[in-house]
């Protein structure tokens, strides 16, 4: 077998529309996993998020979650930070300024904890579709904790938010990302689904041709790029399918499975 590591987002490739995984797909992952694989889940959310997904999988092993900012491994004693790219929240009070102004909902996120400020019925749905558990504080501000993701959740402002902070690079030297139509994501410069991929293939001593990473999105790109083989899948955007390797069948479709039987099996 070629590829001795799989990285695979998580929602919008590995999961369906409503957050399931299939039967065969789970089959197949557990297939190309007993012939020596490496299966990492590489996604936007937070560990505890993300662990229910690797159990389902029936495996064990490492996650790189917040979009590259935090990689974590969890075993049957618990889960032990790896690395992660953080920062401080002097470096995103301009841009809470904006968002508390605007009235548009935002979480902070530390490696394994969610912090939010208020909260409606819509956005308690969504956290619920995703399996967090926010913690409710008055003032984010004052928690005086490194961070490693600030989020902004918004089903209409995000176009004109994302225009304005480039315009006015609101952001400072951090990085800013679209990781979802209706998220945009803050992090460290260094925060990436590919850094944090080739951090851990060194670690593995695997060489980036021995990986196959598979995704969906924007927040995608830099590890299907490191990748010795990147995938995107049929619901991708234009631009993602693209820059891509190869493309697969949808997230609906099993696309996931399709692209392991085609390259690994």
């Amino acid at each position: 077998m070629r590829y001795r590591l799989i990285a695979l987002d998580v929602d919008g490739t590995l999961l369906n529309d409503e957050h399931e995984l299939s039967e065969r797909t789970i089959e197949t992952i557990q297939e190309v996993h007993d012939q020596g694989c490496h299966i990492v889940l590489c996604t936007g959310r937070a560990p505890a998020s993300t662990l229910p997904i690797l159990q389902q999988l029936g495996l064990e092993g490492t996650m790189i979650t917040h979009n590259g900012a935090a990689t974590v491994h969890a075993d049957e004693r618990g889960q032990t930070l790896i690395n992660e790219f953080a920062f401080t929240l002097p470096e995103i009070e301009p841009m809470l300024d904006y968002v508390r102004r605007e009235g548009i909902h935002f979480d902070v996120c530390t490696s394994f904890n969610m912090y939010i400020e208020r909260i409606s019925e819509y956005e308690k749905q969504m956290y619920q579709k995703y399996l967090i558990s926010p913690k409710l504080v008055t003032n984010v501000s004052e928690l005086g904790l490194p961070l490693v993701k600030f989020t902004l959740f918004s089903q209409t402002e995000l176009d004109r938010v994302q225009k304005e902070w480039e315009e006015q690079k609101l952001y400072g030297q951090m990085r800013m990302i679209r990781s979802g139509d209706l998220f945009i994501d803050v992090m460290s410069a260094k925060a990436n689904k590919g850094n944090a991929l080739k951090a851990l293939a060194a670690s593995l001593e695997i060489d980036s041709s021995e990986i196959m990473a598979i995704g969906n999105y924007y927040n995608d790109l830099e590890m299907m790029e490191f990748a010795g083989l990147g995938i995107a899948v049929e619901n991708s955007p234009d631009g993602v399918k693209e820059a891509a390797d190869a493309v697969t069948s949808s997230n609906n479709d099993e696309g996931v499975r399709e692209a392991i039987l085609k390259y690994c099996l």
